[in-house]
């Protein structure tokens, strides 16, 4: 290991200085007159080398401010405590130039266009041209609860901004701390009313069926029996159902990517690959397809997934192309406007109108039906593609009139005789 230089902190010569060596340094003819002195006032500057073995160097008006620097980062760079302030004065932006080269390549093709949705949307107008050094707990924290609408938005763009700070500090510490690690989301979470949350009757999709045009009738038979998700049930490829069996199989997703749709190999978790029991209505939902588009059996690789090889769907377009949600949409709302059940409800958390029901309250209807059928909430669970069986009783069960009117007769067949009971004050008296 090398000597330790013995003039570090080193004093550097000033041209306003006249003391002996900064005159001869810089010479008063060239650099105007000074005052003689006998101390110099030129700065102290201490070198070091960082972990890298990179020669650093900072300057101090005084040796004793210095040397006491000079302790401090030693042994910042022995224990690796060390973070170099240089590091952490690039720009959010470019910081994110960086992390997203890292990150942009993990999670599922959604979950990547969620978060350039929050950059995009959110951070880069607001922080993108702060330095990282810059950025400050309180500054945050107001920007969220005043500037972030919502609270799933402010829930997504913190969860992203707390990510990206976090490895700025990982990253041999270009900051020494996260600004955001404390910064809590203030948006309350929207609360709706029971009945916007119930899903409609089979008596009410039988009528909804009823206004959509003939050839989607199976799709709405299929999607209320096996309660699929959208993705899931656009998915389905003739070598995914055995007839014979009454099953199906879900494999693979159908997802929108920036506007255009593409397969992908797993659904939305590891729970998500499952087989669903398919009954005499799901059945002839599929038989119906069949006859109508004669899908072929192979299965074939999903490669980058944009080629959705539709001539192995079951449930296509009319004219043979993958389903839309969208375009789906333009015909869902209509028919349950035709149906009287249409009911506009006020999203708290947008402020923008949504219709009920919703496609996705198939899934709910279905796992509501099950549940009053005694079927176990494991069993739901297993049907569903849920990761937790407890999750399917709060999010997608809901209670019906008849479960309501069953609760009331049993109350009322153990109700117990009451009896006034005088107020302390007449028992006083």
């Amino acid at each position: 290991m090398p000597r330790r230089a013995t003039n570090n902190p080193r004093q550097l010569r000033s041209k306003s200085c006249g003391c002996p060596k900064c005159l001869e340094a810089y010479p008063p003819a060239e650099h105007g007159e000074r005052r003689p002195r006998r101390d110099c006032i030129g700065s102290w500057q201490a070198r070091f080398r960082d972990p890298a073995g990179k020669q650093k160097a900072r300057n101090f008006p005084k040796k004793k401010d210095a040397d006491q620097f000079l302790d401090r980062v030693r042994t910042a760079v022995r224990d690796r405590s060390y973070h170099d302030p240089e590091r952490g004065r690039i720009r959010l932006e470019q910081w994110w130039e960086i992390w997203w080269a890292v990150n942009g390549k993990k999670g599922r093709t959604t979950t990547r266009n969620r978060k350039l949705s929050s950059w995009n949307a959110h951070i880069k107008p607001k922080w993108g041209q702060y330095r990282l050094v810059d950025l400050e707990f309180m500054e945050i924290q107001d920007w969220i609860t005043n500037g972030v609408k919502g609270h799933a938005t402010q829930v997504k763009v913190l969860q992203l901004l707390n990510m990206m700070l976090r490895d700025a500090v990982r990253d041999r510490k270009r900051i020494p701390h996260n600004p955001a690690a404390e910064v809590v989301v203030t948006a309350a979470a929207p609360v709706k009313h029971p009945d916007d949350l119930k899903p409609p009757t089979r008596e009410q999709y039988a009528l909804i069926r009823e206004h959509l045009p003939e050839y989607y009738r199976p799709l709405a038979v299929w999607l209320e029996e096996t309660g699929m998700r959208w993705g899931e049930a656009t998915a389905v490829r003739r070598c995914h159902v055995d007839l014979d069996a009454a099953l199906v199989k879900v494999r693979e997703v159908v997802i929108d990517d920036h506007g255009r749709l593409r397969r992908q190999a797993a659904p939305k978790t590891e729970a998500g690959f499952r087989i669903v029991p398919l009954t005499p209505a799901a059945i002839g939902a599929v038989r119906a397809m069949i006859d109508q588009w004669a899908p072929d059996a192979t299965e074939s690789e999903i490669g980058d997934g944009y080629d959705l090889r539709e001539q192995e769907l079951i449930f296509r377009g009319p004219l043979g192309g993958c389903l839309n949600r969208n375009n789906f949409r333009r015909l869902w709302v209509p028919a349950i406007k035709a149906s009287g059940l249409a009911r506009k409800v006020k999203n708290e958390e947008t402020g923008r109108n949504e219709w009920w029901p919703r496609v996705h309250d198939y899934r709910h209807a279905l796992a509501t039906r099950l549940h009053g059928m005694g079927v176990s909430e494991k069993d739901v669970q297993l049907v569903l593609g849920q990761k937790r069986g407890g999750k399917v009783t709060w999010l997608y069960t809901h209670g019906s009139d008849e479960a309501l009117v069953t609760v009331l007769h049993a109350m009322q067949g153990q109700r117990r005789h009451l009896h006034a009971v005088p107020a302390p004050e007449a028992q006083a008296g």
